[in-house]
């Protein structure tokens, strides 16, 4: 038997993660949800989107670029699983035959060596019942892949490859592929962070591990001269903020020099506790930059125990210079995990990138790893904090980010540094080419 091709749309199952656990706040995170889904596919202006039961249904034409929508659903948060399904039209009495060609269609490409077929009707209506339907259609398909020479069994018990039909009050919904999305909560849905971006694994995966809990993050970089030309930060800095702008759709980057600094440091405190000083002025400065944006905590990819720096006294020392809280959410993670997931979500590859990192500059030769809050105090004594801070604050240079139909903007808002910045990552293109 064969049909028309136009009964057959691409559609794409979404279960979402969180949601059903929010009580009454249900309807602002789903609203927050949907709103993401109609940002990620704002140039597919055929798509529709509809919510049956617990579920969201996008449905896209017959040649949707398939691998372009899973993509995009994966950079879209709340996403517990989603699966690209076939859409089938009712109303005629050959329904369960047009199931099992539909189902042998999807399934037939995949590898397997067992399955099963689970449905689902929530449209009580359609006249076979879920043990009738499932029988039909799992006997299809069985006897279609052994006439194809494939040695397949059914095992209902944790099978190999699961054929799902689900029967709505609207189409027949068939599809074996289940997708796992990210997970967490809906885009900009539980307040304003500020990051300290340094170009390295762990501050990128520790901002995204934040927006996967449905806080906006924008970011400050702190970048220094010294190196050699073509290795400035500020250019592995712009690539990590694109790689993380699809998640929350907007991003702001402030770009903050911090030499002068650095050097006021080494004139004015005792050597050991340079590295220390260095991040206190830094969560200063980024305390500055968060009250602008009503912003309300500072996230630092600090890992207990990682570097001498991020001792658990020298963290409680550093993060005392500010007093708006500072999340770490790495801190009970060891480097293969914080790496794993910087594979995961695209920043691995930006971050192994050289570049000249600002803190190393006039490192001490025996860092202090027992800081207390009063010895950093007393180190920093002959320091104008306020004013350094205030200063390079005015100084940095803003850029915005936006995503859209799966491209990434840049604005510059700023001129002085970029243009010095710009020089060296364009020597570094040279380089390159």
């Amino acid at each position: 038997m064969s049909f028309p091709k136009e009964m057959l749309k691409t559609v794409i199952v979404i279960h979402y993660h969180e949601l059903w656990l929010k009580g009454r706040n249900r309807k602002f995170f789903l609203g927050k949800f949907l709103l993401a889904l109609r940002r990620a596919f704002a140039d597919f202006p055929g798509a529709r989107m509809r919510q049956p039961g617990d579920r969201v249904v996008l449905e896209f034409g017959v040649n949707a670029p398939v691998e372009t929508v899973i993509a995009r659903l994966k950079r879209v948060l709340g996403i517990a699983y989603f699966a690209v399904a076939r859409s089938v039209q009712r109303g005629s009495s050959d329904d369960l035959e047009v199931l099992c060609q539909v189902a042998w269609e999807e399934i037939a490409p995949l590898e397997f060596s067992n399955f099963a077929v689970r449905a689902k009707r929530s449209d009580k209506s359609f006249p076979h019942r879920v043990d009738e339907i499932e029988r039909h259609v799992g006997r299809y398909l069985l006897e279609k892949l052994r006439a194809a020479g494939r040695p397949v069994r059914v095992q209902l018990d944790d099978p190999e490859m699961t054929c799902r039909i689900e029967i709505t009050p609207g189409p027949m919904l068939v599809y074996a592929r289940r997708i796992p999305g990210t997970g967490g909560l809906p885009a900009n849905t539980t307040g304003r962070m500020v990051c300290l971006l340094s170009g390295g694994f762990d501050s990128a995966v520790a901002a995204y591990k934040m927006m996967r809990r449905g806080a906006h993050v924008n970011f400050v970089h702190f970048w220094g001269g010294g190196a050699r030309p073509g290795e400035s930060s500020v250019h592995v800095a712009r690539a990590l903020v694109e790689c993380l702008v699809p998640y929350q759709f907007t991003a702001k980057l402030y770009l903050v020099a911090f030499e002068q600094i650095q050097r006021e440091i080494v004139r004015s405190a005792p050597e050991q506790y340079r590295l220390l000083l260095y991040r206190r002025m830094m969560l200063r400065i980024a305390e500055r930059i968060a009250r602008r944006n009503h912003a309300q905590a500072i996230i630092a990819g600090d890992s207990l125990g990682q570097v001498a720096s991020q001792t658990l006294q020298n963290m409680v020392a550093v993060g005392a210079a500010s007093p708006m809280p500072v999340f770490r959410p790495l801190a009970g993670d060891d480097k293969q995990e914080i790496l794993a997931l910087a594979r995961r979500i695209g920043t691995f590859e930006v971050s192994e990138e050289p570049f000249h990192d600002c803190c190393p500059l006039f490192l001490p030769r025996s860092p202090a790893l027992y800081a207390s809050a009063a010895d950093l105090a007393e180190a920093e004594s002959a320091l104008d904090v306020v004013e350094l801070a205030k200063q390079a604050t005015e100084a940095s240079v803003l850029e915005k980010y936006s995503y859209s139909s799966g491209r990434v903007e840049r604005v510059e808002t700023g001129s002085a540094v970029l243009n010095i910045v710009a020089n060296s990552v364009g020597q570094l293109n040279q380089q390159k080419a």
